[in-house]
């Protein structure tokens, strides 16, 4: 019988009625300042994007205790931790956000709250991943009508390694967010990628080969929206899912990689049932 986290909830002593779930993804967030990034090396800055929250979740985020989660890089769900909470009402002043610099919640814009670390199933902090199952957009929930699944415990909190280009695959939103050990091995990596687009299907096979390698050119995307492909570009932006198809050797030449980028594209017939032109 699988172990849920409501029982765990029980067996700490807590009502899951009284309990809220929140999980932390923040697309908006600088490279290196998502919430996972704050949870682990800026615990006070990771406090304080907590303690803000859009008045338009005050009444699901009413419960006495929070259980935090956030996703890691491959996108699972980790426990950091549950605080008790009470709503201290709109903000009085300009607050920055902990995720980006030059951005402000204006005064009255904003609910604040006074969060306190509890006790709370302090030993699985870091240790424990749940199933957020389907309901990922619905990052609060109420503990009691939403139990999560216990899919791991694990024996000590450690950053994950890096999966190899294989097995590396993730979507162009949380590039920036990437841990930096792994951004460092993309960004001196060059050669072949596959960006899928969700919501059609389509594939689109692209080259990095610049100095920043695989991180430069999605990075661009980002930025840029469209990296200046005209059937990207005709396209509205969505969250592509990247793999990467094969790595160039340190010493291939950039049309070399152009070359090889050709061959992909022949491969998967992406000119003619997929976005390139």
């Amino acid at each position: 019988m699988p172990i849920t986290f409501n029982s765990v909830l029980r067996q700490a002593g807590l009502d899951p009625a009284d309990v809220r779930l929140l999980r932390h993804k923040d697309n908006r967030a600088d490279p290196g300042r998502g919430p996972y990034h704050l949870w682990l090396k800026a615990p006070d800055d990771f406090m304080a994007y907590q303690a803000m929250q859009s008045p338009s979740k005050r009444t699901t985020l009413s419960g006495r205790y929070w259980a935090a989660f956030v996703a890691t890089p491959s996108d699972d769900t980790l426990f950091v931790g549950i605080w008790s909470a009470i709503h201290l009402g709109l903000n009085q002043a300009r607050l920055p956000w902990p995720q980006s610099q030059n951005k402000f919640d204006e005064p009255g814009t904003v609910d604040t709250y006074q969060l306190t670390p509890t006790s709370y199933l302090s030993d699985m902090v870091g240790r424990l991943i749940v199933d957020w199952s389907t309901g990922q957009r619905s990052w609060v929930q109420y503990a009691h009508t939403r139990d999560k699944q216990v899919i791991e415990l694990r024996r000590a909190f450690r950053e994950e390694e890096f999966p190899g280009f294989l097995r590396f695959q993730t979507q162009l939103s949380q590039v920036s967010q990437l841990p930096e050990a792994w951004r460092a091995i993309l960004r001196n990596a060059r050669g072949i990628y596959l960006l899928t687009c969700p919501r059609t299907r389509e594939q689109y096979v692209g080259s990095a080969t610049g100095s920043d390698g695989f991180v430069g050119r999605w990075d661009f995307y980002v930025q840029n929206g469209h990296g200046g492909n005209i059937a990207l570009k005709s396209r509205e932006l969505s969250d592509y899912q990247i793999d990467i198809l094969e790595v160039a050797g340190s010493s291939a030449s950039t049309a070399e990689i152009v070359t090889l980028e050709e061959i992909w594209k022949r491969k998967l017939q992406s000119k003619k049932m997929g976005l390139n032109r």
